[in-house]
């Protein structure tokens, strides 16, 4: 869905600004405002909104959230709003990430190697302010600096049943699509 902004006051409009009015209209509709990204793409500035709900965002919350947000954003310079939800494989970035991630498996990539590697895995067991600690295989826990991981991700593992028949596409299923 694309919406110009206006260019003239644009520039007064901070991503502090955005996240405000985003986050109330998130919660208005129980929905978490995850993060707010003003970013230049090819084809313009993309202000892109990550929102997410307990049990799981529809697209029919997107919709919603980009019908009331939209009119309050005018004088933000971007050219288009993307509204989505952030993804199952979201980066762990704030402690209420942690706390839907405690006890995952995730990934921590650090900027340098420690005890051998950039790359680490394990279960999420804590993350403060300062530090995140995973239990790897063997029971062992090892704790970073916050400031010396680069990004925490949660491993996605599918299991076969994701891929069973049952669970397949037919043709019935784009019985609604018409292709030119």
């Amino acid at each position: 869905m694309a919406k110009k902004g206006n260019a003239g006051s644009a520039k007064a409009a901070s991503v502090h600004a955005v996240e405000e009015r985003a986050a109330k209209v998130a919660d208005a509709l129980d929905l978490e405002l995850v993060e707010v990204v003003l970013q230049k793409e090819s084809r313009g500035k993309c202000l892109c909104i990550y929102v997410d709900k307990e049990g799981g965002l529809s697209l029919d919350d997107c919709e919603r959230y980009h019908k009331q947000l939209q009119p309050l954003l005018e004088d933000v310079d971007y050219d288009f709003l993307e509204v989505s939800s952030p993804g199952l494989d979201r980066p762990i970035k704030t402690l209420r990430d942690f706390e839907k991630n405690r006890d995952a498996l995730v990934e921590v990539k650090l900027f340098a190697p420690q005890q051998g590697s950039k790359l680490h895995q394990g279960l999420l067991r804590m993350m403060d302010d300062d530090t995140v600690t995973i239990e790897v295989a063997g029971g062992e826990s090892l704790t970073f600096g916050r400031k010396t991981v680069a990004i925490i991700k949660p491993v996605i593992i599918l299991e076969d049943e994701d891929f069973s028949e049952d669970a397949a596409l037919d043709d019935s299923t784009f019985t609604d699509v018409e292709f030119e």
